[in-house]
């Protein structure tokens, strides 16, 4: 669905962006993280056909950007940090000017009918952009993006500035359009991008540094897989019956942290998964887990362990690939 070969984009003497490539199938949704400067928010805009691009090439559907802009633009819709709103206009008037603006063939009122409802915002279709909370607003701008029901959107920040409840609502929202949609999510929630996207492309200093699911990603740079499992059980007994299970090279109680339960540090042998060995010891002899909890590193971790470096290349030596989600796709 979008093909990204040699990408690279010049302000001046200043190479914001350099070499970039990358593949994204129909159907996935990316988490695209980089720290501020990083080139993220001009690869975005470049692949939207906002900015120009200096070298390479951009295909969203097998349209180049440069070459055929119109018939890419018609397959994105685009969800900027700042959405692009007119606030004295109402809800229902400011989606029929995009309708107009994007050139859309479906029947109007249906169409636009059907993405108030998906968004939950055809309450407010009446009233004027102005006097709308910041979380409507957001939802209105996720309108505007899917108006013309575009194959690919492309989200930056959607959640920046929302409270708790809005966060949860927007995210719900991400999670049932990638059902139907190819989605770039960039966000500095990493935690929003964990439970949202599988996949995640790093990018740091103008160049990609990982491409991977962020499983993968984690593993590489965790140190060990070892485990924490909090179970009400007797310390002793427990203690002596997790040592006897399969891979497990060493066990130590952190103590007691709930009335009756312990929490055991179990350490495997090499690249050993033991999680489904232990659940079924402590299970078999009649206990109660709480909870078995990895210490595998989070994404927040990957990032920040992976841009922290000095040089792009070393991190990616810390993955031992330069492009391990291609490999194995």
């Amino acid at each position: 669905m979008i093909s990204v070969t040699g990408l690279s984009k010049r302000y001046g003497s200043h190479l914001a962006v350099k070499d970039v490539n990358f593949n994204i199938e129909k159907g996935e949704v990316i988490g695209f993280l980089g720290p501020n400067g990083a080139g993220k928010s001009t690869i975005m805009n470049i692949l939207t056909g906002y900015l120009s691009l200096t070298q390479g090439k951009v295909e969203i559907d097998g349209f180049d950007i440069t070459e055929n802009p119109e018939e890419a633009k018609k397959r994105i819709g685009y969800l900027p940090e700042l959405p692009p709103l007119y606030m004295d206009m109402k809800v229902r008037e400011y989606l029929d000017f995009v309708y107009d603006l994007k050139k859309v063939k479906f029947p109007k009122k249906a169409h636009i009918n059907e993405i108030l409802k998906l968004v939950k915002i055809d309450d407010v279709q009446n009233r004027l952009i102005k006097n709308l909370s910041k979380g409507y607003r957001q939802r209105v701008g996720f309108a505007q993006a899917l108006i013309g029901n575009p194959d690919v959107l492309i989200l930056d920040e959607p959640t920046v500035g929302l409270d708790p409840k809005q966060i949860i609502e927007i995210r719900n929202l991400i999670a049932k359009l990638g059902k139907n949609h190819t989605i770039i999510l960039s966000s500095h929630i990493l935690s929003e991008i964990q439970s949202v996207c599988k996949r995640v492309i790093i990018i740091n200093q103008g160049e990609i540094i990982a491409d991977d699911i962020s499983e993968n990603l984690s593993a590489k740079l965790s140190s060990d897989l070892s485990l924490v499992a909090r179970i009400i059980c007797s310390e002793n007994e427990m203690l002596e019956t997790l040592k006897t299970v399969k891979d497990v090279k060493s066990v130590v109680c952190l103590g007691c942290k709930e009335n009756g339960s312990f929490d055991f540090l179990i350490e495997p042998e090499d690249n050993c998964d033991i999680r489904a060995a232990v659940f079924e010891r402590v299970v078999s002899r009649g206990k109660t887990l709480l909870s078995l909890t990895s210490n595998s590193a989070s994404l927040e971790q990957v990032f920040l362990k992976l841009t922290e470096v000095a040089d792009n290349d070393e991190a990616r030596k810390m993955l031992g690939t330069q492009n391990n989600y291609e490999e194995e796709n």
